[in-house]
């Protein structure tokens, strides 16, 4: 059955699976992806999809936003998003960055990931971007192989900090 959803960004091969734009019903498939890992068993709920989907209307509704999805034949059986910053450095370059970006078991070892990727490169440089960056665990060896042999450098050391976002309150500043 040929595919009837949203329009599709690509048809990657074999087999023709689409990557398209994601929907709302799209979030549980992705956000199984996402946990379907070392990583991401430990920090998503895929039995609760409530925050989920406000974080999804929020990148829906953002034209600097691509949340997207590989569909074969209505599956989801993988994701990315993009995000187009505009800054200063650079002598003003306008940058993406490429995050989640996974492939279900099941589909691995077709080159999807490396067709998603090369999709998302040339989706920046129409987008006027100077530069793509995305960040990788750095106990993911197997990503770190597969981003350089796409081209990608390991060329900044990065740095993270989470935030209790339930108990944080303003009016409460460094003392």
């Amino acid at each position: 059955m040929p595919h009837t959803g949203p329009a599709a960004l690509a048809v990657l091969e074999p087999g023709g699976v689409v990557l398209r734009r994601a929907v709302a019903a799209d979030v549980g498939p992705i956000v199984r992806l996402i946990a379907d890992d070392q990583l991401g068993a430990t920090r998503e709920d895929p039995g609760d999809l409530a925050a989920y989907l406000r974080a999804f209307a929020a990148i829906d509704a953002d034209p600097a936003q691509l949340l997207a999805v590989l569909d074969d034949d209505g599956t989801v059986v993988g994701t990315m998003q993009l995000t187009v910053i505009p800054g200063l450095s650079r002598s003003g370059a306008t940058r993406c960055q490429v995050e989640a970006v996974r492939v279900a078991a099941s589909h691995r070892g077709q080159r999807l990931g490396e067709q998603m990727v090369r999709w998302a490169v040339d989706e920046s440089v129409r987008r006027g971007c100077a530069l793509v960056q995305l960040t990788t665990d750095k106990s993911r060896a197997d990503a770190h192989r597969f981003y350089e042999r796409l081209g990608f450098t390991a060329s900044h050391e990065g740095f993270k900090m989470a935030l209790d976002v339930g108990t944080h309150r303003p009016d409460e500043e460094h003392r």
